[in-house]
């Protein structure tokens, strides 16, 4: 694999969550961050704030493993873990919290987009990774690097491990969140072996 995660920090991060994450997660994290690179190139984005987003990326769906399954939803769960790791980096607090919004808000369709550049472009590229209408388009050089990294079932993957969470502490998929909406599909058909009726 040829891929530079934006600087250091985003190496690094890349190093960490491969250690924690579901390999179909990881890959998608990766797509994420490829599509989301790419989009950037349209905007002035800093060295530093490139590399931001690459943490962001990588972190986004931390709070489905089991090293951050706390009590929050997953994605605060995901987004105080970016901060914790950055904690020994000298970033200026904003940009931490830049990185912090764009992972709590990924799953928030409407708040994401009116967001900072790293908030948008984290959620443009998990829709577009998940085939969303509102996609960006991929030159043939990113559409051959995405394909380095195998789907692997994602939607039934990523499903699961937040309804694994939710059925275990309920408290974690509040009720018109993604995770709730998941939690109530599950619960409504619970049989059901594919892609979570709500995903």
């Amino acid at each position: 694999m040829d891929i530079s995660f934006g600087g250091s920090a985003g190496n690094a991060a890349h190093e960490y969550v491969r250690t924690l994450l579901h390999p179909a997660i990881l890959n998608h994290s990766i797509r994420v961050w490829l599509i989301a690179d790419s989009a950037a190139g349209r905007m002035p984005l800093s060295p530093v704030e490139r590399e931001a987003l690459a943490v962001a990326c990588l972190f986004h769906d931390a709070g489905t493993s089991p090293a951050y399954d706390g009590p929050q939803r997953f994605e605060v769960e995901g987004a105080d873990a970016a901060v914790e790791f950055l904690s020994g980096n000298d970033w200026d607090p904003s940009l931490k919290k830049q990185v912090w919004e764009a992972i709590a808000l990924h799953t928030s369709p409407g708040i994401a987009e009116r967001m900072g550049p790293l908030t948008r472009l984290v959620r443009l590229g998990v829709v577009t990774d998940f085939g969303s209408a509102d996609t960006v388009e991929v030159d043939a050089d990113v559409h051959s690097r995405l394909q380095q990294f195998p789907r692997a079932d994602i939607e039934v993957v990523l499903g699961d491990s937040v309804v694994a969470q939710a059925v275990r502490r309920p408290g974690k998929a509040p009720a018109s969140t993604w995770p709730g909406c998941l939690l109530a599909a599950h619960l409504a058909n619970p049989e059901n072996t594919g892609i979570n009726d709500a995903f």
